[in-house]
């Protein structure tokens, strides 16, 4: 089984994600057997001294750059970084739910405390996120609705109830036809980068105990299949009724078979298959001058799917990503530790605490303390 590391605090939580583990089971199909050499019940993958250490740098340095409203932006020394203020927090966030703080427990309580009334604080009337940047607006906000539904999960706190209901109550009225959702609320197209994170928030308050429609995710998951480019492996950008508009790339497959999964969709043999389509990828990741589209954001969803899927696969993802690739290109300045963002040149404008953050929960997964990353 999996190195499992919750507390007496997570009890309630891991008894709302039986429950709705258990709805799953009774309406899904027969599963498909794993790959030959692919076990999924015995988890080997343990986190090292070394890495240990630099997981404990790298909090020390993001709890460093959070703001005095609680938030985080891309960089603390750069105004301009600021407009994604809800994305920025809930990225940071995650990494340290990923080493167990909570707002009520763990050396970085306080922090998590703040940054969770920031994004509560940031939520209006009309059930939307007060983000500066309104353009990608619908990116924010299914990354700060799934981090509240964590919290709420973990600790059942009424004050955040209320409000997840609110931006979960966004999420499904802004739905689109076909599935899914793009920049805005209610647009007329739909795009898979958007869609997942929005599919992930619904399923991590539907664990947490809010009410979600099932046919909202059964659709948003039909939405996230159509975008399979034929025997690839891979995801479109986008797909329509009739299939996929694009070709494959390693961000959005990525993306698509980590959604696929938390939906409860472990064995569907399109993430086999997309599993394979990003190892070809990854497997060139510590080759000279290597680059690959988006690496933090599709690594984030990339390490979060091997994971799920355990065994070989995950086992080879995190040696050759996390153990080589990631501990290769840390930066240390006495006991903290960042990741520059030019690791990831599509993401120079967003901001260094980004990669940070990523790569720090990367690091922390087989911790195993985000339940909704517990299969």
């Amino acid at each position: 089984m999996r190195d499992r590391r919750f507390s007496a605090l997570h009890r309630p939580y891991r008894l709302a994600v039986a429950l709705w583990a258990g709805s799953i089971l009774l309406s899904a199909q027969p599963p498909v057997a794993a790959e030959q050499g692919d076990s999924v019940t015995e988890d080997t993958v343990k986190v090292d001294a070394p890495t240990e250490a630099v997981i404990n740098g790298a909090l020390k340095y993001l709890a460093a750059q959070q703001l005095p409203d609680g938030s985080w932006s891309g960089d603390k020394s750069n105004p301009a970084e600021y407009r994604w203020s809800v994305a920025m927090t809930s990225y940071v966030m995650m990494a340290f739910l990923s080493n167990g703080n909570l707002p009520n427990a763990g050396p970085y309580a306080k922090q998590v405390k703040n940054g969770m009334q920031f994004l509560l604080d940031s939520v209006q009337p009309d059930g939307m996120f007060r983000e500066r940047d309104p353009g990608h607006y619908m990116y924010s906000h299914g990354l700060g609705t799934m981090v509240l539904a964590e919290i709420y999960g973990e600790t059942q706190d009424p004050v955040i109830k209320t409000k997840l209901e609110h931006l979960v109550l966004l999420i499904i009225h802004g739905q689109n036809p076909e599935g899914g959702w793009r920049y805005q609320p209610g647009s007329r197209d739909a795009d898979l980068s958007v869609t997942v994170p929005q599919t992930v928030a619904l399923c991590a308050a539907k664990r947490a105990g809010i009410a979600v429609p099932q046919a909202t995710i059964d659709k948003a998951v039909a939405y996230i299949k159509r975008c399979e480019v034929g025997a690839t492996g891979g995801f479109s950008y986008q797909c329509t009724k009739a299939g996929p508009t694009g070709g494959p790339g390693f961000a959005r497959t990525s993306a698509a078979i980590y959604a696929l999964q938390i939906t409860g969709l472990y064995d569907d043999p399109m993430v086999a298959d997309g599993s394979r389509f990003i190892m070809q990828t990854i497997s060139r990741c510590n080759q000279p001058g290597w680059r690959t589209e988006w690496t933090c954001y599709g690594n984030y969803y990339a390490a979060v799917a091997h994971y799920l899927i355990g065994g070989d696969r995950w086992k080879a993802y995190y040696q050759t990503f996390g153990r080589q690739y990631i501990m290769q290109h840390v930066s240390t300045a006495g006991d903290m530790c960042h990741w520059d963002i030019s690791l990831d040149p599509n993401a120079k404008d967003v901001g260094g605490n980004w990669c940070t953050a990523v790569f720090t929960t990367i690091l922390s997964l087989p911790y195993g303390y985000v339940p909704l990353y517990q299969r």
